[in-house]
């Protein structure tokens, strides 16, 4: 009889609420970056995401993400419903927890990894459309990325790749699918003309915070145990995100003053690209790993401002670019001293696992970035995604959910 340790269930359970936390604090995030007559939709966008795939999850998701392998592509449809997913463990992904809170836990990944899109068409989407594109990206994007990384017989787990919380599968999917979302958008009304200033920075600040404490528990609890392996990815994520808000806010004071709401998207980017490596690095890859990709990330934030693509919130900058670059890099520092269970990389020895992680990356970012041009075409063609001038004029939160944030 396979058993259960009590901690290790402690842990992940407090991670799985943790995580959970993160998705009305991403709205928060992006709800301070729009203007006053759309926070309410931003918020809602990233919350109602909580509801919609929770179920999703449970009746279909989880089976295609973690069930049992179909061609090493997908899981079958053998958990749907959480048919078999009960209270003993299953040995393959958590040999001391009970499935159902392996499945929990991988649920709250499962919610905010679409919520992260919202920022590539904020003010600018119909509700309607917007869920039924959620509900798709979710079924044909995220659950197959997941098996491929994470799933017993996964393509890219049998190659070898390594993404210890997700900047493969979380990260990088939606970073190139909020790209591809804001090509096919198009831009705001008045983009280039007119003034988009931050309605609330304060709302950005706290919702990065909050961020940052619910990614202790995306990264430490993703090595499902209360273990010394949790305890280096508590300290390499803390520490990551630490050095990327310092190089985000040294390179915002070089070109001016030291933004407030630049310091706490260095310290998300930081997060970001800590995730693939937080399991297989120590705290000195981890500084470097944080400032590499803040720089990046920011370089990535200029010549978007330059472009005609009005990728509204900088997903693509800040999720696509510090995933790639917390990916590649993983594939450079990891070592079997930090976790015997991963490999070494190429500076220990091992150049292969850099050339795997290459792979990875480039086979996600096609696929995510090409399906979701791809689902967006479909959506809009069957139940419409952009709203109308007068719509956008007058702002989402009245003409999409007839409210106000502010009196």
């Amino acid at each position: 009889m396979k058993m259960i340790n009590q901690g290790d269930t402690a842990w992940v359970l407090i991670s799985s609420a943790m995580v959970m936390l993160m998705t009305p604090a991403l709205g928060f995030f992006y709800g301070g970056m729009v203007r006053r007559k759309n926070v309410l939709s931003t918020i809602m966008m990233c919350c109602s995401v909580v509801a919609l795939i929770s179920i999703q999850w449970v009746l279909f998701g989880y089976s295609l993400a973690f069930g049992p392998d179909k061609w090493h592509l997908i899981g079958s449809l053998q958990w749907a419903g959480f048919n078999g997913v009960g209270q003993t463990p299953n040995a393959d992904y958590a040999a001391t927890i009970p499935h159902q809170v392996f499945a929990s836990f991988q649920a709250m990944f499962a919610v905010i990894t679409p919520a992260l899109i919202v920022a590539a068409f904020v003010e600018r989407i119909k509700f309607t459309g917007f869920m039924v594109l959620v509900l798709l990206w979710a079924t044909v994007i995220y659950d197959p990325v997941a098996h491929w990384v994470w799933g017993v017989g996964g393509w890219l787990r049998q190659m070898g790749a390594l993404d210890f919380a997700g900047g493969t599968v979380v990260h990088i999917t939606a970073g190139m699918s909020a790209l591809a979302l804001a090509i096919y958008m198009g831009q705001r009304k008045g983009y280039g003309r007119q003034s988009f200033e931050p309605n609330n920075i304060p709302y950005v600040v706290l919702g990065a915070f909050l961020l940052w404490f619910g990614w202790f528990g995306f990264n430490a609890g993703s090595a499902l145990g209360a273990n010394g392996l949790a305890g280096n990815a508590f300290i390499v994520t803390n520490t990551a995100a630490a050095a990327a808000g310092l190089v985000w806010m040294i390179l915002s004071s070089i070109s001016g003053k030291p933004s407030v709401m630049g310091f706490a998207t260095g310290a998300v980017v930081g997060l970001v690209a800590i995730t693939p490596a937080c399991g297989y690095v120590g705290v000195i890859p981890a500084i470097i790993i944080g400032a590499v990709a803040a720089s990046i990330s920011y370089a990535g934030i200029l010549i978007r401002n330059r472009s005609a693509i009005d990728e509204s919130l900088d997903a693509f900058a800040c999720h696509g670019l510090g995933g790639i670059t917390g990916a590649l890099l993983t594939g450079v520092f990891a070592s079997k001293l930090v976790n015997p269970a991963g490999a070494d990389g190429l500076l220990h020895g091992n150049p292969h696992q850099l050339l795997v992680q290459a792979v990875a990356v480039l086979v996600v970012a096609v696929y995510s970035f090409g399906l979701t041009f791809l689902l967006a075409a479909a959506t809009d063609r069957v139940f419409g995604l952009r709203v109308e001038e007068h719509e956008e004029e007058v702002g989402l939160d009245l003409s999409q959910h007839a409210e106000k944030a502010f009196a």
